[in-house]
């Protein structure tokens, strides 16, 4: 990836760039700003975008778990705001909005990009991004602003502040550290990211994701998890103990990219990949990119609580895709069904984020380059 930077003079109140490979063309349609703009290669595509300063009337909407990390998510935001305003409030409109229970992210997010922010950044950890990101789309689609505005569409961002935070470890990020996420919000650098997606067709909601998800096992493990988080990352490992004490594993259906459905017997968990980790910095998905346009599969099969103890290392390292009970796959779309004449105890569960979402049967599939991330 390279880019460059260029000088400019642009009269618009309703402006955008065309870009080919070297031609950047604008449309001229009012008012006078003056700044530099960034032109990003990546992959042999041009991407166009002003810098934060040239964004100046338009909000950073900054959406805070402040219960986050038990408390500490709140404390830390506000040790943070004061640098946060010193050194990016006079390049744009900084709103502070607190959350105040499950899903309330998702409609504060909703309501900035509706209203044409610059960026929406999630303030905690994998919970409040997913809900964030989830804010991004609304029936199957992605929100739209309610008026036209100069600069690109309303971005993503991340300040990683919550107990898991996987997502930033994906992009080896320092977490809990103020001014490494400030100085990324200032210099303002994006890409198109990938978004991950399930549907579960009795929930009738699609719902988006960014990092990894998951079903049987690993999900159930995550939504166990949930309620020791005052432990620390040790809840993930907890969660995953006492999800094996009733544990059975099944023989599922599976289809991949539309194909022909397999059973996969004895299936102890699969995980779904949009990047490398989950459950408090495992690798699990140790080649998943979420600049690659596809999804990485890793499946667990006759996975014994033993395997998990003796092999814990291998999950943080991501050397345990070299198993003989794991596969990897990649794909663009993923299917999974209960076989009808199973005898069960429980229905599989489906989590996305560390979030739980329901039950099986569910579709996983990528939607290439949705939405600008900062990086």
């Amino acid at each position: 990836m390279e880019n460059h930077h260029y000088d400019f003079a642009m009269w618009f109140c309703l402006g955008f760039a065309c870009i080919d490979t070297n031609i950047i063309e604008f449309s001229l349609l009012g008012s006078f700003v003056k700044g530099r703009c960034t032109l990003w290669r990546v992959n042999d595509r041009a991407v166009f975008e002003p810098n934060l300063h040239d964004c100046a009337s338009r909000d950073y909407v900054f959406v805070v778990n402040p219960s986050g990390a038990n408390g500490r998510t709140g404390q830390q935001w506000k040790r943070m705001l004061p640098d946060l305003s010193s050194r990016l409030g006079r390049q744009c409109n900084i709103r502070e909005e607190l959350t105040t229970g499950p899903l309330h992210a998702i409609e504060i997010a909703r309501e900035a990009v509706r209203d044409g922010a610059a960026a929406v950044i999630a303030v905690g950890g994998d919970g409040t991004l997913h809900e964030v990101l989830n804010g991004f789309f609304e029936d199957g689609k992605l929100v739209q602003s309610r008026e036209l505005h100069p600069g690109p569409p309303t971005a993503l961002g991340l300040i990683p502040m919550g107990t898991g935070s996987d997502l930033a470890r994906h992009f080896r990020w320092k977490l809990n550290d103020k001014y490494q996420a400030i100085d990324r919000l200032v210099k303002g650098q994006k890409r198109r990211i990938d978004v991950g997606r399930v549907q579960l067709p009795e929930d009738r909601i699609d719902r988006y994701f960014l990092n990894v998800a998951s079903l049987h096992l690993s999900a159930k493990a995550g939504h166990i998890a949930a309620m020791y988080k005052k432990l620390g990352n040790f809840c993930y490992v907890l969660g995953a103990l006492k999800a094996f004490r009733a544990h059975e594993d099944r023989d599922l259906r599976m289809r991949i990219n539309g194909g022909p459905w397999t059973v996969v017997p004895k299936v102890t968990a699969a995980c779904v990949g949009n990047a490398k980790y989950f459950g408090g910095g495992m690798k699990i998905a140790p080649t998943a990119d979420p600049f690659d346009g596809s999804l990485e599969v890793v499946s667990l099969a006759d996975y014994k609580w033993y395997d998990f103890v003796l092999k814990m290392h291998m999950l943080y390292q991501g050397t345990h895709v070299h198993l003989d009970k794991v596969t990897t796959t990649s794909v663009h779309t993923f299917e999974v069904e209960e076989i009808e004449y199973q005898s069960r105890r429980e229905d599989v569960f489906v989590q996305a984020d560390g979030e739980h979402l329901g039950f099986l049967p569910a579709k996983f599939s990528i939607l290439p380059e949705q939405l600008n991330f900062i990086l």
